[in-house]
């Protein structure tokens, strides 16, 4: 135990102290979006808004809602996390537990590991990554935004470091009562690391959600694009000439700026809605997995 000195107090103090205005730093632009998306359309444009809404309004909400584009572009998102995150972690698992065996029982097992870090380490670039998604007759569909990522090579490495830290006992008495590898893996690997995979599920879900970058030049419709390209598209300009004359004159109500934090928290209201049921296994998911024996 250590001493509750003077010294250790004023510690504590400053630690905790330094970790709350941190905490509030992280917590202040998604309040002060909030806020704004809340407001009136004077008092936001007035710059009006901080922590609290100015003349309390839903306007913004209901605009968006009623908004087909921004809909759509919500469903592919979901879309893609679905498929994309059903794909990732498949082929996570199916990779990991090779990779995780030692050379005498996978022989080329260093080999098959060194190809993946070289992904890594050294990329194609942007042209031929996009030439090469092209010549496959992939684009404009959801199968270019999963397809290109659909073995995320850094949640291999987490997930076979754990695996390898697991006893081995276990799998040769999986052996033992005549299971093979298949049986090994799903009925003990997988429900024992429950954590580790939670945590590579967060991380998926979040890259998905929040890659805009790939829709923006693999979509060759606004239609396809999933949320966060649109968001990102509206962000950077609104088209007038494309709203019809009720839209505009809700958009005149709502603002532009209101608008837009109304779309920026709904886009990120998913994610704050999973992360909490999987931050128990964060910590412990990210310590396991990132220690070899």
């Amino acid at each position: 135990m250590y001493a509750n000195t003077a010294g250790r107090k004023t510690f504590q103090f400053a630690n905790y102290a330094f970790l709350t205005l941190l905490s509030l730093t992280c917590i202040f632009p998604l309040i002060h979006v909030l806020a704004i998306s809340f407001s009136s359309s004077s008092a936001a444009t007035a710059g009006l808004v901080v922590l609290w809404p100015v003349d309390f309004t839903t306007k913004s909400y209901q605009y968006i809602l009623e908004e087909p584009a921004f809909i759509r572009s919500f469903v592919v998102a979901l879309e893609r996390v679905a498929l994309g995150t059903a794909l990732n972690m498949l082929l996570t698992v199916l990779v990991a537990y090779p990779l995780s065996k030692e050379a005498r029982a996978f022989r080329y097992r260093t080999a098959y590991a060194w190809y993946f870090v070289f992904t890594i380490l050294l990329s194609g670039g942007l042209i031929p990554w996009y030439m090469t998604i092209q010549a496959t007759g992939i684009m404009d569909t959801l199968w270019a935004l999963v397809l290109p990522g659909a073995v995320p090579v850094f949640n291999v490495i987490l997930l076979l470091n754990f695996f390898r830290g697991l006893p081995k006992e276990l799998e040769e008495s999986a052996f033992i009562d005549g299971s093979g590898y298949w049986g090994a893996l799903w009925r003990i690997y997988i429900p024992l690391s429950k954590a580790s995979l939670a945590t590579i599920t967060l991380f998926t879900v979040v890259g998905h959600w929040n890659a805009w970058f790939d829709g923006l030049i693999l979509m060759n419709s606004p239609d396809h694009y999933p949320l966060s390209t649109y968001l990102q598209t509206i962000l950077t300009k609104i088209n007038m000439s494309s709203l019809t004359s009720d839209q505009a004159k809700e958009l005149a109500a709502v603002s532009d700026r209101t608008a837009k934090a109304a779309q920026i928290f709904l886009g990120a209201l998913p994610i704050l809605c999973v992360y909490p049921f999987l931050q128990r296994y964060f910590v412990k998911g990210i310590v396991l997995g990132s220690v070899k024996e």
